[in-house]
């Protein structure tokens, strides 16, 4: 489009537009009797308030399930619109393929789809294939942006289907209904005069469907990037969320750049948030739906982190505090900002709360500030799904045991020298450079920016609930796709500069997904409710472990960790005026068929206190287990609480793997806190401090668990 006429196309629609996508204000409305209403509208936003977050559907399993909001269940929850009247629609994707609606008393039905397709009709006749962003427009028309079918389809008030524009294929064409194209759209909004706006996302482009079905390219160059300037040579890098402003600004979540640009009425692109170059840890991080409100204030999702952030229209951005949690002083736990797990579009309803789908949950939230005397919601995970079929290996043959390297929990460091910069997520398997990564389940890729780390040797891919870590993805040991699903993009010199595996794209058991490079191992991650859980929940085939762990060393420091010692030949003594103590247990754990020198992390630890008889202190008639590696916290630096500075593995410097476990402290559920042996109260004389050490398996150590003393 030249220059020209964009700047006019943007002006139309600032003279237009009365809301976003996702906004609505001053939509006249109909009651049954026909008397007509004006929706209220927040105009003015409160900056940076504190949310409360509450669960309006889904119960957290995969699935599909129609009905009560607390037992429904979603696939892959992913754009969402509000009705005025405050009816919730949600596109449903991986094996769901639906449009769904939330009703007002949180009742969950389909509004149309049901089968991956590409059909219009009416109802469960129309077929959708991994549909993404939705928008309303003020006559009740619901947009969808149909993502594996490259297209852009409507949905009237009576539930019928058509095809707005797009051929089907993936590709790139300006021009009229289905002799466009476009190549995975996954964003999709639409302004008052019923102009659509399309994040065209593998693209790399914002494209404009006007009413008369003519499709057009409003900015992007094609090639991502990130550059500014105007829109027609603009570089965007998988643009996934696009929202249109009161004044016709369009504001697009910037997937690939983490980044949220603007493109404005005079047809010049900027970038108007991104994360500071030094910042680790930034809260804007993959950033895949974006929404604005009548004054001016942009909502952000940011995917990778969980974060909803706020731009207030002077550029601060914050990620918005969670009214329930407190941050915990120590940064072990909670940073006290709301994290949600995968979260993909945002909506603001008529009071200002936001309606947030969370795919990776898999449910929806609603976010609202919380009202004086309101009771907090009780929040719980779902509980751990363990298979009972036996899981094929990903790597061949994958009916056949390969040797375990590395487990869940265990302290990894980094390069620049800490010993414990965070967790190991998952679970290693070996394997030789160049054998090729395959798919353990059958599976649908749902992140529009699945792949990342193109050349590293984190390099990796999402497929479902899995994460395959240290490969190749979808190229051979050359540097050749494996198959047409691997979209190898090339440098100015026709060499591949990364690959794109598109949201929507199918694997199988078996499919290769790409191949193992330096790090001789593929990494699995394991999801469940959007948190990272053991894979060892995972049954491979063949994979056993009688191999009880093993307990190298157990020993006691106080409150100001300097350590207590035994004078020699005597047992260790251990003063009530200390109050209390710290428990530091050096074990480790195997697996049938690992080499001797191989040192896994464990499952469950604890302690037991026994008297000088060995029959327990009132209190430890069982081991209390303090730690429970089955899910990981959020924050990685709670790596800190449950190990010892101690620790660390030889791939980080350490001169040896070592695993000093803290046993005082407590890791339940993915939730971190301090503790301590309370030793103040205790009656002087002998006891037996016994450790209990267990793999996932259920062995536990009998030997060196125990340590004789005397409190005195």
């Amino acid at each position: 489009m030249k220059r020209t006429t964009l700047i006019a196309a943007l002006a139309g629609a600032a003279i237009l537009a009365a809301g976003t996508a996702l906004y609505f204000t001053d939509f006249i409305g109909r009651e049954p009797g026909g008397v007509a209403v004006l929706t209220p509208a927040v105009t003015s936003t409160t900056p940076f308030w504190p949310a409360r977050v509450t669960t309006l559907a889904g119960n957290g399993l995969p699935g599909f399930a129609d009905g009560a909001a607390a037992a429904s269940r979603f696939s892959d929850p992913y754009g969402v619109a509000i009705e005025p009247r405050g009816r919730i629609f949600v596109s449903d994707g991986g094996d769901s393929n639906r449009i769904r609606i939330i009703d007002r008393d949180g009742t969950v039905s389909t509004l149309a789809g049901g089968r991956e397709g590409f059909a219009d009709g009416k109802g469960e006749t129309a077929a959708f294939h991994t549909p993404s962003g939705l928008a309303l427009d003020h006559q009740g028309n619901l947009y969808v942006a149909d993502t594996g079918n490259h297209a852009i389809r409507k949905i009237a008030k009576d539930g019928t289907v058509t095809t707005l524009a797009g051929s089907g294929a993936p590709d790139y064409q300006d021009g009229l209904g289905r002799a466009a194209q476009f190549n995975g759209p996954v964003g999709v909004a639409v302004d008052a005069a019923g102009i659509v706006y399309v994040a065209d996302t593998y693209n790399d482009r914002i494209r404009r469907i006007a009413l008369d079905g003519s499709v057009t390219t409003v900015a992007g160059n094609g090639k991502p990037g990130k550059l500014d300037g105007p829109a027609p040579d603009a570089g965007f890098d998988t643009p996934s969320g696009v929202a249109v402003s009161l004044d016709g600004t369009l504001y697009v979540a910037d997937t690939g750049n983490h980044a949220v640009r603007m493109i404005g009425p005079d047809g010049l692109v900027s970038t108007i948030a991104v994360p500071a170059e030094d910042d680790r840890r930034p809260v804007l991080r993959r950033p895949v739906g974006v929404t604005v409100t009548r004054d001016g204030y942009l909502y952000i999702a940011a995917s990778s982190g969980g974060r909803i952030l706020q731009r207030k229209p002077d550029g601060e951005y914050r990620a918005l505090l969670d009214a329930d949690l407190t941050p915990d002083p120590n940064g072990f736990g909670s940073d006290g900002t709301v994290q949600l797990f995968g979260p993909r579009a945002i909506a603001v309803d008529r009071d200002g709360s936001l309606v947030v789908t969370d795919a990776a949950a898999p449910r929806v939230h609603r976010l609202a500030q919380p009202k004086p005397g309101e009771a907090s919601p009780a929040r719980a995970h779902p509980p751990l799904v363990r298979r009972t079929q036996p899981m094929p290996w990903p790597i061949g043959p994958q009916d056949m045991v390969h040797e375990v390297v590395g487990v869940m929990g265990e302290v990894r460091g980094s390069y620049n020298g800490d010993s414990r910069d965070h967790f190991h997520a998952g679970l290693d398997v070996r394997a030789d450079v160049g054998e090729k990564v395959l798919a353990v389940f059958p599976g649908k890729v749902t992140d529009p920016y699945a792949n990342w780390a193109f050349g590293a040797l984190g390099e990796g891919l999402s497929v479902g609930p899995l994460s395959y870590i240290h490969m190749r993805v979808g190229r051979d040991t050359r540097g050749k796709a494996l198959d047409p699903r691997f979209q190898l993009l090339l440098d100015a010199k026709g060499k591949p500069e990364r690959v794109r595996v598109p949201r929507g794209t199918r694997f199988q058991v078996g499919d290769p997904l790409g191949t193992i490079n330096a790090m001789s191992h593929v990494h699995l991650d394991y999801y469940q409710g959007g948190m990272v859980v053991n894979p060892l929940t995972l049954p491979f085939v063949g994979f056993s472990d009688s191999v009880s762990p093993t307990i190298q060393r157990i020993a006691l420091y106080d409150s100001a960790n300097k350590r207590i010692t035994a004078k020699k030949g005597q047992l260790l003594r251990v003063p009530r005026s200390l109050g209390e103590v710290h428990i530091v247990v050096n074990a480790y754990d195997q697996v049938d068929g690992n080499l001797a020198r191989r040192k896994l992390g464990l499952y469950k630890l604890g302690y037991q206190l026994l008297q000088a008889d060995g029959t327990p202190v009132a209190g430890f008639e069982q081991p209390l287990v303090t730690q429970v590696y089955d899910r990981l916290p959020r924050n990685p630096d709670a790596v800190k609480l449950v190990y010892a500075p101690t620790s660390g593995i030889t791939v980080y410097g350490s001169k040896s793997t070592q695993f000093d476990y803290a046993v005082n402290n407590r890791l339940h559920n993915g939730e971190v806190e301090a503790g301590s042996w309370k030793v103040g109260s205790l009656t002087p004389g002998n006891y037996t401090l016994r450790i209990y050490a267990a793999d996932y398996a259920g062995q536990v150590a009998l030997q060196g668990r125990d340590l004789a003393l005397i409190v005195e």
